[in-house]
């Protein structure tokens, strides 16, 4: 079995990509089990913040490393968040979730239904080590719409407040089958899948 680091400590993204990564001979070892803390993302893009996690991550364990970088865009917000999703709030940890979506829909208040379209955008980066000259970068976007509110039980992030019009309701409504086929990072992840041979 081919073990390889994620560069992320998130665990909805682990979940969903070793669920993925399932019918593959492939050991999907979070950074932080391995002692590596996070590295400033200071790109410019999700393909930068992407690559910039995944050398960061194999160069500290001596792994192949998987990174994605992903958020969401909104299209009356001008692309926001965009690449800074995970940190729109300002907030870290357990909360941020919540406070994301909170001043998500803050910003949104007097936006009409018909103008609310949004999609989530990833990018996921494989490199064989740190110096890899020729990374595996693929990438996966998701159409659809910011709710009024939240709902749904599953998922993470934004997965509450993103209508998906395939299925009329949240992401978080959708099992983890039918989110993995459709979602940005599923998509990502199944063309990075395509390219990814051999396995290391």
């Amino acid at each position: 079995m081919s073990r390889v680091v994620l560069a992320s400590g998130n665990k909805g993204k682990l979940v969903e990509l070793q669920t993925i990564l399932a019918e593959k001979d492939v050991e999907l070892v979070p950074q932080s089990e391995l002692g590596v803390g996070s590295v400033p993302e200071t790109g410019l893009s999700f393909v930068e913040n992407a690559l910039i996690k995944a050398r960061h991550a194999a160069k500290e364990t001596g792994l192949p490393a998987l990174a994605d970088d992903s958020g969401i865009e909104v299209d009356a917000l001008n692309g926001e968040p965009g690449i800074y999703s995970a940190r729109y709030a300002g907030v870290e940890g357990d909360l941020a979730d919540a406070a994301n979506n909170a001043k998500l829909l803050a910003e949104l208040e007097q936006v009409p239904e018909a103008e609310r379209t949004a999609r989530f955008q990833c990018v996921i980066v494989y490199m064989r080590h740190d110096k890899d000259p020729m990374p595996l970068i693929c990438q996966g976007t998701w159409e659809g719409r910011i709710l009024f509110e939240e709902q749904g039980e599953n998922g993470f992030g934004y997965d509450h407040l993103f209508y998906v019009p395939e299925y009329g309701c949240a992401s978080a409504e959708l099992s983890p089958e039918i989110k993995n086929g459709l979602s940005h990072r599923g998509q990502a992840l199944r063309a990075l899948l395509e390219c990814w041979k051999p396995l290391p």
